[in-house]
């Protein structure tokens, strides 16, 4: 009982810690915010790991680890496919599809499709601010492959190709990146230990040129370029107590984006029976999005497992995000 409390004693102070953080930390990097193209890769997969605040790279033992740490396909155990649906911020949506086949206790692959997109806007000008009768079109769309495999019995080992587009009305723009994970059992109860960067690769430029307006007239000229929001994550989750019924885990992640400040999140999961679960996060040294709340269920069906989750993140000036999430386990 005493190991117990110690345990809930040390998680404590580590919440303590990061709540504080958001005024004892120097924040480092703001400067660069909005300096990356693609930001919708930072959107986060999985009612799931989105409940929980986004410490999910220790975590990441579902068909959403495609795109949280690619080394957690061989986490997993079984097959899965995942269809992700979130009602993101003004009206904007993004559809997640994947699937997780595990090839052999050592070796898993995934695939996976995300698309982001919103009703037609009209086109407005000076003379016609309400618009002039003609619409344009926005989306993003991510698709990659990901594989995996278990170096030793503890540490595995992951990488993610994938594909990137934006489209924003005549205007294209597309690229290759690359997402790198590790994934470590310590020994000690049931730690485990992550680091992952994902969204690497060359910088982005929309295709095409325009005209642009001079001295001595006009010239043409191409688009600037801009990074991809590469990102790094190092993090920590462990089953902070278990016992017959009841089933309650911790997670903490630090990250380090490349075109923002740096910050920390801490997540905790509480399960009934296997078959209920609750979850919160909170968000240090972020403006919005600090809390995020969320629940899930699990239903077996002819001895498979299907799995409903739901998210709900609080953006202080810019209202709420909920988030859908389907799993079929195999």
């Amino acid at each position: 009982m005493l190991q117990k409390i110690s345990y809930l004693g040390v998680i404590f102070l580590l919440w303590v810690n990061m709540v504080t953080a958001q005024t004892l930390l120097p924040r480092l990097g703001e400067q660069r915010a909005g300096t990356a193209a693609v930001t919708f890769l930072k959107i986060g997969v999985g009612a799931r790991a989105v409940a929980m605040g986004g410490p999910y790279v220790a975590m990441a033992n579902d068909g959403s680890a495609t795109y949280w740490n690619p080394a957690g396909l061989v986490q997993i155990g079984k097959n899965e496919l995942v269809l992700s649906h979130l009602d993101w911020l003004v009206d904007i949506d993004f559809e997640y599809l994947g699937y997780v086949h595990q090839v052999s206790n050592r070796i898993g692959i995934g695939a996976f499709i995300g698309y982001l997109h919103l009703s037609d806007m009209p086109v407005t000008t000076e003379y016609y601010p309400y618009g002039n009768g003609e619409y344009f079109s926005y989306n993003d769309m991510v698709t990659g492959v990901s594989a995996a495999i278990k170096m030793t019995d503890r540490f595995s080992f992951g990488v993610t190709v994938k594909y990137v587009n934006e489209s924003l009305a005549d205007l294209r723009m597309d690229g290759l990146m690359l997402d790198f994970g590790t994934y470590y059992w310590t020994g000690y109860k049931s730690l485990r230990l992550a680091a992952a960067m994902r969204n690497f690769g060359n910088d982005l430029q929309p295709d095409g040129t325009y005209l642009r307006r001079k001295a001595a007239g006009y010239s043409e000229t191409s688009y600037q370029s801009f990074s991809p929001p590469t990102l790094f994550t190092l993090g920590a989750a462990m089953d902070i107590y278990r016992h017959k019924k009841h089933l309650f885990i911790a997670s903490m992640q630090m990250n380090h984006p490349m075109d923002d400040q740096e910050n920390f999140v801490f997540g905790a999961e509480y399960g009934f029976r296997n078959l209920v679960y609750l979850r919160g996060g909170y968000r240090a040294n972020i403006d919005e999005n600090r809390l995020t709340f969320g629940a899930g269920a699990i239903f077996k069906v002819y001895g498979k497992r299907l799995k409903l989750d739901y998210a709900y993140a609080d953006f202080t000036h810019l209202t709420m995000t909920q988030q859908f999430t389907f799993s079929f386990e195999f």
